[in-house]
């Protein structure tokens, strides 16, 4: 693998430890619902790529009727 690939590498294995080898390369991990590009970097070394693509979005916590009052 070069780390001038353009192309990122796609992958469904979030639990996959990121690796020196991987540095510089772009790798699409899947959230469940699409491919989120993640450039990997020297700090991320030892961490897994499931960590770098979010699961869930969150939207701030509904308003409360008693506080609008």
């Amino acid at each position: 693998m070069e780390s001038g690939d353009k192309k990122p590498i796609k992958t469904w294995s979030r639990r996959s430890m990121i690796i020196p080898s991987m540095i510089g390369l772009t790798i699409a991990v899947h959230n469940g619902r699409q491919h989120v590009p993640v450039y990997v970097s020297d700090e991320m070394i030892g961490h897994k790529l499931g960590e770098f693509a979010p699961t869930r979005t969150y939207r701030g916590h509904a308003a409360d009727k008693k506080a609008k009052k």
